[in-house]
């Protein structure tokens, strides 16, 4: 009997041994003669959270002994939370401010200039063994998925009904996986985008998911079964490009429900079990990928991309538990976290020059994270900071002044001391994401031994989603550096965000 006819729980507890003998960890003597080997399987449309209503063993089982990361989508004006975009995100490493891909026009595509991870392979070293199989076309026809990969088997679900496609493509992959030796694929499944969009997130949505769940489990029974299986060090990596609204169905819009939320599952060595992180992004896939198979990200590809088992360093991730839920904003479910005044270790916020008003979670810098802010005030950009991941710093006088009182906002977020040696240069590195208005100026300044502020940049334009690196001289006799960030001349104007400060 098929384990996916048993009850769930008998079938769940099968799923869970099945896919952890597919990542065995073996001895350290034994580690380095494994060969390294990926599968992705993207599934189109898909809710994690209807994932956890579903019968969905073999998911289940991966997610409970490995890594899943959650995030947002992006929205308008950068691109659409729509399948162009997603899977193009998922394939090159980067956001669609590189990538160029908007819609599903694909107008804009920079593929020359960022190929898919599998194309990455190839150009690294064309021994590399690449797979692609996927019966959304597009995604070969319009090189998502590029030419230099060995093999590309394309169904078309358009024309064929994605149904039958699906099971098409996953009978091909359970070949190729179980008979060739792919060292990296990817496998599309697409029928649950289209039953969303058809009929919503409800009863025949769930049964997509649990098709589709099946299927996946044949693929990684072709893996287990492969004759060279023990020698083998198999990463199974599963995502999606976007959700769906719930329950209706329905994505490419800007609102914070359902059709934003995407995830990144891994399930292999170095992915422990369980491991929910904050810091995780759409575009980690190619990043885990090139982790997994040893092959060194060059600077010159300009990813936006890191390992899924790889933590930030940044400090204000270390903020996630204790962030609250809302005290003056309304539009934000009560439920939801994200937001504190309380510095890191080491840092502080001088909120001397703000008012007695305004909004509360806004009094000052304050540290907060995307699905908090984001849903303060959808269409102003809040959604695409692109680059800022988990906790982060923002001082926001748009939001602040919608409550009496908060017409006027001057904050300084100031760092740690970093120890410095007289006449070396020092590299401030952070992530910024800056919307310019009116008169409103935001100043990045250094103190040495707590000297006196020296200007480094001044920010009067916009700067968004942007990753800065700015140099700095340390004079003589000095031993210690502090960074400031300071956002005044402010009145319901934008904002300003820092995320993931680093002094090199």
């Amino acid at each position: 009997m098929s384990p996916f006819s048993r009850p769930r729980a008998l079938a769940a507890t099968a799923a869970v041994a099945a896919a952890a003998a597919l990542t065995l960890t073996a001895p350290p003597a034994q580690a380095a003669a494994l060969t390294p080997k990926v599968l992705v399987v993207g599934m189109d449309g898909l809710n994690w959270a209807k994932v956890v209503d579903a019968n969905a063993p073999t998911l289940d089982a991966l997610a409970a002994g490995g890594t899943l990361g959650e995030s947002l989508l992006y929205c308008n004006p950068v691109a659409n939370s729509s399948s162009g975009p997603g899977w193009s995100t998922i394939a090159t490493g980067v956001m669609p401010d590189k990538h160029g891909v908007k819609d599903n026009t694909f107008s804009g595509k920079q593929y020359g200039t960022y190929p898919d991870f599998l194309t990455r392979l190839e150009q690294a070293d064309p021994a590399y063994s690449t797979l692609s199989i996927l019966d959304w076309a597009v995604l070969h026809t319009q090189g998502t998925f590029g030419a230099a990969i060995d093999t590309r088997i394309t169904y078309n679900g358009d024309a064929n009904g994605y149904a039958g496609e699906d099971v098409k493509v996953t009978d091909d992959a359970v070949n190729h996986l179980r008979n060739n030796d792919p060292d990296a694929a990817f496998v599309y499944l697409g029928n649950t985008d289209v039953v969303a969009h058809a009929v919503g997130t409800g009863t025949a949505y769930r049964t997509a998911i649990e098709t589709q769940d099946a299927q996946l489990d044949r693929m990684l029974d072709a893996i287990a079964a492969r004759p060279t299986y023990a020698s083998e060090d198999w990463l199974i990596v599963v995502t999606t490009d976007h959700g769906h609204n719930n329950p209706s169905g329905g994505h490419g819009g800007c609102g914070v429900d359902a059709e934003r939320r995407t995830f990144v599952l891994a399930k292999g060595t170095g992915h422990a079990a369980g491991l929910r992180p904050i810091d995780t992004r759409l575009s980690d896939v190619a990043g885990t990928v090139f982790a997994h198979l040893g092959v060194a990200a060059n600077p010159a590809w300009n990813l936006d991309s890191k390992p899924l088992n790889v933590r930030a360093t940044d400090p204000f991730d270390g903020l996630n538990a204790s962030l609250q839920t809302r005290s003056h904003e309304t539009g934000i479910p009560a439920t939801v976290k994200g937001w504190t005044h309380t510095a890191p270790a080491g840092w502080s916020v001088d909120r001397s020059a703000m008012p007695t008003g305004g909004v509360n979670e806004w009094r000052g810098w304050s540290f907060t994270n995307e699905e908090f802010w984001s849903r303060t005030q959808s269409s102003q950009n809040r959604e695409n900071g692109l680059r800022l991941r988990g906790v982060f710093a923002v001082a926001d006088s748009d939001e602040f002044d919608d409550r009496s009182g908060g017409a006027s906002f001057d904050s300084t977020l100031v760092s740690p001391a970093y120890p410095v040696t007289a006449g070396s240069t020092k590299t401030l590195r952070y992530v910024t994401h800056y919307l310019q208005e009116g008169a409103q100026t935001g100043d990045v300044l250094v103190s040495f031994n707590g000297g006196a502020n020296q200007l480094v940049k001044r920010y009067s334009a916009d700067a968004r989603a942007k990753a800065e690196a700015l140099t700095v001289t340390v004079p003589a006799g000095a031993t210690s550096m502090t960074v400031k960030f300071r956002y005044y001349n402010a009145s319901n104007n934008w904002y300003w965000v820092i995320d993931d400060l680093r002094v090199s």
